[in-house]
């Protein structure tokens, strides 16, 4: 049985902050990214 492997390097925040600057890129507004932020609880 195969098991999955984590690359190294690759982080569940760092890959957070990556969404969070495409959905700026693609057009949305901070105020907008801000509360859906505050709305998933900070994390």
């Amino acid at each position: 049985m195969k098991t999955k492997r984590k690359t190294p390097g690759r982080h569940g925040a760092h890959e957070g902050k990556v969404g969070w600057i495409l959905l700026w890129l693609l057009g949305i507004p901070i105020p907008v990214l801000l509360l859906l932020f505050l709305l998933r609880g900070c994390t």
